[in-house]
């Protein structure tokens, strides 16, 4: 497992020209950090008398955040997973008609899938940015720069898996489910910005 290694192995593989972890994998880790600094925010706030009206909930987020920063660390190895066979296509022979289409139809696959896999990690970087908003209101006031810094970490991860979308479906054939995925990707990318915009203009607002 990717996330397994050291930080700084993880680094000296993604700055080599191994085509994997890419853009995707890196995204999904950023948003496993994301998580991890949620994560933070809710220990600091639980077990404190100030909070004690709100531990509950923000001990249940706490396990919320724990399953999302772990299923991020499973799509960063799951991103270079599906870029394997998608690579692989690129290199198909297309001679002859039965390779051109063989290749062709390769290519769709792997394409959709490598298309899937950062979508997936939009969707599970989405609900902590979400969480996040629980943990700018009621959290550890000691910890609110954590939960804007964690807000933008998030950002990045959510629109940085996106371009992993868009780069696979723009060459996709089937327009109509490349079209699905893009406006998918749309959607997730208007609302998570919106919604990291508004938490850290208040986490700003609390901190200067």
């Amino acid at each position: 497992m990717m996330l397994e290694k050291k930080t700084t192995d993880f680094l000296d593989v993604l700055s080599s020209k191994e085509p994997t972890p890419g853009g995707g994998g890196a995204s999904a880790a950023v948003g496993a950090f994301a998580a991890a600094l949620g994560m933070m925010v809710t220990n600091l706030t639980v077990g404190k008398k100030k909070y004690a009206d709100v531990e509950e909930e923000i001990a249940q987020i706490s396990c919320q955040l724990e399953e999302l920063r772990d299923k991020l660390v499973l799509l960063t190895d799951r991103d270079a997973e599906v870029f394997e066979p998608l690579a692989k296509a690129y290199s198909l022979p297309n001679e002859t008609k039965e390779e051109k289409e063989r290749k062709e139809e390769v290519m769709e696959s792997a394409l959709c899938d490598a298309s899937i896999v950062p979508l997936e990690i939009m969707k599970t970087v989405f609900k902590v940015i979400e969480l996040l908003q629980v943990l700018e209101e009621k959290g550890s006031k000691m910890a609110v720069s954590d939960v804007g810094v964690a807000v933008l970490f998030a950002r990045a991860a959510l629109e940085g898996a996106s371009l992993n979308i868009y780069i696979n479906t723009k060459l996709m054939k089937n327009r109509e489910r490349a079209e699905k995925l893009n406006s998918e990707a749309d959607g997730l990318t208007v609302r998570g910005r919106r919604l990291q915009e508004k938490i850290y203009a208040r986490v700003l607002g609390k901190i200067c």
